[in-house]
């Protein structure tokens, strides 16, 4: 496995999601890729309940029902995923490749993935039944192949890309689906130090956060609904995580809750790392802000696409040393965990 270790960070608030990813410079390097952008965030991405312009979520349903009855494309697709943990530049990776010219991007199209799985969603956005964190190859019925390729299929013809970017963090639990249906596929992991990344989570849910108590939605979804998956699905079935249960019901403040998910996360992608699969490359934030010319290119390698000097330039232009933020305050009994996971992705622990 090719191994690049740097990640990305970036402005990820949902409600200027599209206005923060076509900003000037963007549009300035090249004006017509305003129009694949557009055509997946009208048609294809939704909007999540954090998000205002919900009405358009039937619509965008029905879209997808349409083009499940539609013929798909002779030649296999091969995607592009950006996969890691939320808060870790997930959102200006996928913005600097979508002005590649060859490709286009989809921002964390969870619509089309609850409309082609069905219990996908995690969040409670489209759908009252209870989503599911790790799938892998035996939950891939022809059905549900057929929607991805046809979905796929579509939005390629109509924003006139040649390759998708999809940016969806979790689907770094699904990796065995992903390959199963779509062994070309190319897996961006993505990684980023565990302070930042808590600390951004919970300003995250300060901003754009919902409600108060019964009916809330945050970072965690409706009622917590994203947390309570998590436990169940990840955390509990992990005999290494043993010795946590019994304090999982103490963990209510959202820098905890943060920090089992970004090790969970980790932990995941260090498991990819260690398959030495060649379709993974981890790429990690603080390599790619210092030496973001090489970083890019080495992407764009990765994935076989096409070096892009206006790419370059433009990555180079947004991508800023963020300031540091102090280490989280988090349980003592996620502090082992939090610290080992750190020192095997390389970084010096401060907790």
């Amino acid at each position: 496995m090719l191994t690049i270790i740097g990640s990305v960070c970036g402005n990820e608030r949902q409600e200027s999601e599209l206005i923060a990813q076509l900003d000037r410079k963007f549009l300035t390097a090249r004006p017509w890729k305003l129009w694949p952008r557009l055509v997946a965030y009208t048609l294809f991405e939704g909007r999540p309940l954090t998000t205002r312009g919900r009405w358009i979520n039937p619509i965008v349903f029905a879209g997808y029902r349409l083009y499940s009855l539609l013929p798909q494309r002779a030649r296999e697709i091969a995607p592009i995923f950006i996969l890691g943990v939320g808060r870790s530049g997930t959102t200006v990776l996928g913005s600097i490749l979508s002005l590649h010219k060859d490709v286009g991007y989809l921002n964390e199209p969870k619509a089309l993935w609850q409309a082609a799985l069905g219990d996908d969603d995690l969040i409670g956005s489209y759908s009252r039944r209870s989503g599911r964190y790790r799938m892998d190859r035996t939950d891939v019925t022809y059905a549900k192949r057929h929607r991805l390729k046809a979905f796929y299929s579509v939005f390629l013809r109509l924003s006139g890309s040649r390759r998708i970017v999809d940016k969806y963090p979790e689907l770094l639990f699904r990796t065995d689906l992903l390959y199963e249906v779509f062994p070309r596929a190319k897996l961006i992991l993505l990684v980023r130090h565990g302070a930042e990344t808590c600390q951004s989570v919970k300003s995250w849910s300060e901003m754009n956060g919902l409600g108060d108590g019964e009916n809330s939605v945050d970072w965690w979804g409706k009622d917590d609904r994203k947390w309570k998956l998590l436990v169940r699905d990840i955390v509990m079935p992990d005999p290494a995580f043993a010795e946590m249960l019994p304090i999982l019901n103490d963990l209510n403040d959202p820098v905890d809750k943060a920090a089992l998910e970004w090790i969970v996360s980790m932990r995941e992608a260090l498991r990819l790392r260690d398959s030495k699969s060649p379709g993974t490359l981890i790429v990690r934030y603080e390599d790619l802000v210092s030496r973001p010319e090489e970083i890019i290119a080495g992407v764009c390698d990765f994935c076989g696409l096409d070096q892009d000097d206006t790419l370059i330039a433009y990555g180079k232009s947004v991508l800023l040393q963020p300031a540091r933020r102090p280490a989280p305050e988090i349980h003592p009994a996620l502090i082992p965990f939090f610290n080992q996971t750190l020192q095997e992705l390389g970084y010096q622990s401060d907790t």
